[in-house]
């Protein structure tokens, strides 16, 4: 298991958990927004932490740290990410995926397996607007598709959700989106923060006013759409 970041106490990643965050390298997108470049695209140059100095400090941890969220990068494309989750669930943690949703089989075996109690996936954008928000043309979204069903149909908690950009989001991107998740229990739609970790820098966020039209226009298709960061 590729590790290259270690959040020793965050109460914003996991949603009602004293949490610690893990940061896995590499991912198979390269999204300009992503305030994580170093590990898209320096992961080669970044020093890795042990494995078991993780666990080492849950376990002196144990009673605070409530549940781990793996993030990324892409967690999915690591390969022993089940037996990494496995070892977290006997120290009794509760384990939250972040995940791009484009590996919906390591999605099947871990929510199969009990292997994480919740997962939020990133909705990069309407299915026929993804390929330019992601930094990669001709993009199949099949997968993507695949997760989200996986997902929605699945025994996890989960929750989706949409960094929203000027330069990509508009009204019909969004009613699309509405169009293809309806029914989701919990849709969050995040403030867009330019740091000078983003990969891109001529990005802007999307104006409040506009994000809570843009939870109107989600009404006919969720109940329960959440403005985080804003």
């Amino acid at each position: 298991m590729q590790l290259f970041g270690l959040e020793k106490l965050s109460l914003v990643d996991y949603d009602g958990k004293v949490a610690c965050t893990v940061f896995t390298g590499t991912c198979n997108f390269k999204c300009g927004f992503c305030h994580n470049s170093p590990l898209v695209t320096e992961v080669n140059q970044l020093q890795e932490i042990d494995v078991e100095s993780v666990f080492s400090y849950l376990k002196k941890r144990k009673g605070i740290i409530e549940g781990i969220c793996i993030s990324g990068g892409e967690p999915t494309l690591q390969k022993d990410l089940p037996d990494f989750c496995r070892r977290l669930k006997e120290e009794n943690l509760s384990v939250k995926l972040d995940t791009n949703g484009t590996n919906p089989d390591m999605i099947k075996l871990l929510m199969d397996n009990n292997l994480i109690d919740y997962i939020a996936m990133d909705i990069k954008n309407s299915l026929d607007s993804y390929s330019e928000i992601i930094g990669l043309k001709n993009f199949d979204t099949t997968k993507i598709a695949k997760s989200v069903s996986l997902i929605m149909n699945g025994n996890v908690g989960y929750e989706f959700r949409t960094t929203l950009i000027s330069e990509y989001h508009f009204e019909k991107q969004i009613e699309d989106i509405g169009k293809w998740i309806k029914g989701a229990k919990k849709y969050c739609l995040q403030q867009y923060k330019h740091t000078e970790n983003c990969i891109c820098h001529d990005l802007s966020a999307v104006p409040v006013e506009k994000a809570k039209e843009f939870v109107k226009i989600l009404s006919p298709y969720l109940d329960n759409v959440i403005l985080r960061g804003y």
